[in-house]
């Protein structure tokens, strides 16, 4: 079974990936790679009470979000929701560990409030008054394919536009060093069921057994194989170039995902 969509919106952040617009001439292959530290600003959409709650997993999850839905002039109230990580707030799991290993063991509301794996999910409600269906979901090394797969299968059989977030967070150490994910990284596509003067691409997915596509720039396929959320970027720099054609994604070994992708512009 093959599931098809058309792709309106993207949002992207990571390092020396400051936004969809300013990687794009990257991933073409027009502008050279440069890595740089992640920058990312408290999200404004938010009360000032949750905005203070909220650690870099939530800010990069709703930056993502608001940039897909903006690039693709899109009302985030009317899109159902997928989020997907495979770890979520890293920082946050870091902090709790250590207060239940010290001789206080209390953990800060706050902390306990953005514990689950759903929180910014919950944010992304508040922030966008979207009150449609939003799913959250983890797959370890799988999880943008399990997310993309998800959002697809949404669009497929309820008919809904689906934005699709996935992010990643490093571990602080000792967490680092079994688990070492080198920077924060975050991908979302804005997902419809109809085509429309905003659609950059019909894609179409099914499951496949070819090897992943890489990407020829060294660093940025480092990223890719380090970080379960930038296994999307093949996706990301066929779209860029405007081409056609079949790219291979990551998924649960050993099925990968084939998209077939068709420029709409």
């Amino acid at each position: 079974m093959k599931l098809t969509a058309y792709l309106d919106g993207i949002g992207l952040i990571g390092p020396g990936l400051d936004s969809w617009p300013a990687a794009r001439p990257i991933l073409a292959g027009a502008a050279p790679y440069e890595s740089r530290p992640l920058m990312v600003a408290a999200p404004q959409l938010l009360p000032p009470a949750e905005r203070r709650r909220t650690g870099l997993a939530i800010k990069v999850a709703l930056a993502m979000g608001q940039e897909a839905c903006a690039n693709g002039q899109l009302d985030a109230t009317q899109l159902a929701a997928v989020f997907s990580s495979s770890g979520a707030d890293n920082d946050n799991c870091d902090a709790i560990c250590k207060a239940l290993a010290s001789e206080d063991r209390h953990i800060s509301p706050t902390r306990f409030h953005n514990s689950v794996h759903n929180a910014p999910a919950g944010y992304w409600g508040i922030a966008s008054g979207a009150m449609t269906p939003a799913t959250v979901l983890c797959a370890h090394d799988g999880s943008f394919g399990a997310g993309l797969l998800e959002a697809l299968t949404q669009v497929a059989v309820e008919g809904w536009g689906t934005l699709l977030v996935t992010y990643d967070m490093p571990y602080p150490e000792p967490l680092h060093a079994k688990r070492p994910l080198p920077a924060a990284f975050g991908i979302a596509l804005a997902l419809m069921p109809e085509r429309s003067a905003q659609s950059l691409a019909r894609i179409e997915l099914s499951l496949a057994d070819a090897a992943p596509d890489a990407l020829a720039e060294p660093e940025l396929e480092a990223l890719r194989r380090a970080i379960p959320a930038a296994r999307g970027l093949p996706l990301l720099q066929a779209v860029a170039r405007g081409e056609g054609g079949r790219v291979v994604l990551d998924y649960l070994a050993p099925l990968r995902l084939a998209v077939e992708i068709e420029p709409c512009r």
